[in-house]
Parts: structure tokens; C-alpha cells; sequence
């Protein structure tokens, strides 16, 4: 049977040049045994594609390249990669390349690759040089100019990309200045992703939004989304489209809002599969690439005990009037970080109505 496969891949495991104050993937690789997998072999990228491809059955796969950086595996591993991709699917499936970046690496060789080759970026900018505050390097300078070059490198050579944005306490009282630089510039996709605590933290800072803030947050940026449809200059904002998909009574096609966990395949450096981004530690560790099929990785006991737990509905969310748009609150990482509950009734009890707008892009 056909199956519709992503894949995210982590070709240069944690190697990074940055030292973002809020990397969850830093203090994720921290706490496990080994920091870094290093550079992914040719072998075990052999073994990523080839498994892949057949795991899908004539489907789609998307081979989804973040870090650390993914650049620092170098120009060649992704020549290699893509080569050996098309030539072992070959009409058995359709093949599609997305990656997230920092940007700072990017050269017009890059970007003619990336053109070449359809790759759909994500690339991480908070907003204008303030809100970058916390995007440094090793040595705390900061990123923003070399990121802002990167783009307009990108444009240069047509190569499609998405912003990606950390949604810290600082995005949050700050939004409408945010939101307004980033549309101001162009930028027509749009990606707020939660910044999140490490495990087992309880710090509060600038970094975290609070459960008041984020409310507000989503409060504001959602009427600033409205605003923008409603004039016809309608900005894709992922977790608001995904917000009105779930109102329309369409599935949402972010895992992050749909409340629960479905088989997600990690692949580190050294080919170690993980069932989740934000789980890539020692005690989710699933197998590895190089042993086991994606289909003996999905069925283990482990993986599914992964998706066991987050299906556990709370009463009070089976009970709650929002529940088919909230979704228990969504990501379990989320969950797991602070319960955003409040900040969840004020912003649909605050919007909701405001969600009659898109019902005729109801199909």
C-alpha cells in the first residue's frame, strides 16, 4: 500500500556555528551519551534512500534535512545524496527535498544547487536585527546581516523558502513589530514555532512565553492574520492554517496540532532513528538504519509505546468546548513544557468568531 513518507535527516547531527540561547537541539544532544553523531556516512545515506523508498510503496518521500546545521555535511554528501536518490527511486515514487537552515553558510553555489534541485528551505530569522537578539555565533556576534544576505542570494536564484521563527517572550510582546518587518519584507510563509524549555526545567525568562503572554500572543497575531486574508494579501502562518483547518473539520497537516503522535522517523548522523525531533534522546532511541527496516523500526514496542502516551486525552479537555480545535493543546512536547491551557480558552474563546471568515475556503 501506498504511503505518503517523511524524513527528517540530521546529516551533521549537532555540528553547528551558532550558539542560539534557546536551541532546544543543543540541550536535547547535551543530555544524551553522545553530544554529536558527527557527518553522516555515504553508506548509511544509501540506507536512508533506499529504505525510505521502499517503506513507501510507491508514495511520496520527503527527505527533510535539519542540524545543528546541515550544511557543515558539505556540498558533496548533498550532490551524492540527491543523485543516489533519483537514481534508486527512478519512477518508483516521487521524490521531494526540503531543509532547515541558519543560512549563514549560504553562497550562490548553494543556491544554484538548491534551484537546481527544487529544495524548499526553511530559514531561521526572528524578525528585524532586534529581534534576533538571541541568533549568535561561538563568539556572540550576531547573525542577522549574514542571514539577510543569504536571502537575497536565495531570491537571486528563485530558490523557494519558508521563515521560520522562535516564538520567545520577547516575539511575544512584540509581535505586531515582528509580524509587520517580516511581511514588510516580503516573506509570504511564515513559521512561529514555540520555544520551549529543556526537560525538566522550570526557568522563566525573557526566552519562555508565559501562559498569559502566549494567550495574548495568539490573540494578537491572529487578528493580524485575519486582517491580512480579509484585504486579500492573505500570509500563510502554519499554525493558524492549521488552526482553520481544524475549524473548517479538515484534517491539519502539522503534526503539532493534532493532538497526538503518529509514527515520525529521526535519522542522526550515525543512522540512529528517533521517533520525534524533539525526542531524539538515549531513552527513545528506536534502532538503527543501518540494522533495521523503517518498517521494523514503526512496529516496535517502543515506537508505538511513543504514540501510546500521546494519545491520552485529559477529562477536562474531552469536556472542554474548544477540544476539536485545541486538540488537548496540541504537541505533546508542548504539553510536556507548561500547561497553556488558559492561554488556549482565552485566545478561541477571544477568536473564534473571527474563524467565520475562512469558511468559504471550505471545500
Amino acid at each position: 500500500m501506498k504511503k505518503d513518507l517523511s524524513v527528517m535527516i540530521k546529516p551533521a547531527s549537532s555540528i553547528c556555528n551558532l550558539r542560539c540561547r534557546y536551541c532546544f537541539y543543543h540541550s536535547l544532544a547535551d543530555s544524551r551519551e553522545t553530544y554529536s553523531f558527527g557527518i553522516m556516512s555515504g553508506e548509511t545515506a544509501k540506507n536512508v534512500i533506499r529504505k525510505s523508498v521502499d517503506f513507501a510503496q510507491g508514495g511520496s518521500v520527503c527527505f527533510a534535512f535539519q542540524g545543528g546545521e546541515p550544511l557543515f555535511a558539505g556540498k558533496e554528501f548533498f550532490e551524492n545524496f540527491v543523485c543516489e536518490a533519483n537514481k534508486y527511486a527512478n519512477g518508483k515514487c516521487k521524490l521531494y527535498f526540503t531543509m532547515q537552515t541558519n543560512a549563514t553558510l549560504i553562497d550562490d553555489e548553494w543556491a544554484q544547487f538548491f534551484a537546481k534541485h527544487g529544495f524548499l528551505l526553511g530559514v531561521s530569522l526572528d524578525g528585524d536585527q532586534d529581534a534576533n537578539r538571541f541568533r549568535v555565533d561561538s563568539e556572540k556576534n550576531y547573525t542577522f546581516p549574514k542571514v539577510k544576505a543569504a536571502i537575497e542570494i536565495l531570491k537571486s536564484h528563485n530558490v523557494q523558502f519558508n521563515i521560520l521563527t522562535v516564538a520567545t517572550g520577547y516575539t511575544a510582546d512584540n509581535i505586531e513589530k515582528i509580524y509587520g518587518y517580516l511581511t514588510g519584507q516580503g516573506f509570504r510563509f511564515l513559521q512561529f514555532i514555540p520555544c520551549l524549555r529543556p526537560f525538566g526545567s522550570n526557568e522563566e525568562s525573557q526566552l519562555y512565553m508565559t501562559c498569559e503572554q502566549y494567550g495574548d500572543y495568539l490573540i494578537r497575531l491572529f487578528n493580524l492574520y485575519v486582517k491580512d486574508y480579509v484585504k486579500g494579501k492573505y500570509v500563510s502562518v502554519r499554525q493558524l492554517d492549521n488552526y482553520v483547518r481544524l475549524f473548517l473539520g479538515q484534517r491539519p497537516e502539522q503534526c503539532g496540532t493534532m493532538g497526538y503522535c503518529t509514527h515520525q522517523f529521526v535519522i542522526e548522523g550515525n543512522g540512529n532513528v528517533y521517533p520525534c525531533d524533539f525526542y531524539c534522546a538515549d531513552e527513545w532511541l528506536l534502532g538503527n538504519i543501518n540494522e533495521s527496516t523503517l518498517e521494523q523500526l514503526a512496529e516496535s514496542q517502543k515506537a508505538n509505546d511513543f504514540i501510546a502516551q500521546s494519545l491520552q486525552v485529559p477529562q477536562k479537555c474531552k469536556q472542554c468546548a474548544y477540544y476539536r480545535v485545541c486538540r488537548g493543546g496540541g504537541c505533546k512536547r508542548m504539553r510536556e513544557d507548561r500547561d497553556y491551557c488558559q492561554a488556549y480558552k482565552k485566545f478561541f474563546g477571544a477568536c473564534l468568531p473571527l474563524f467565520r471568515v475562512f469558511i468559504g475556503e471550505k471545500k
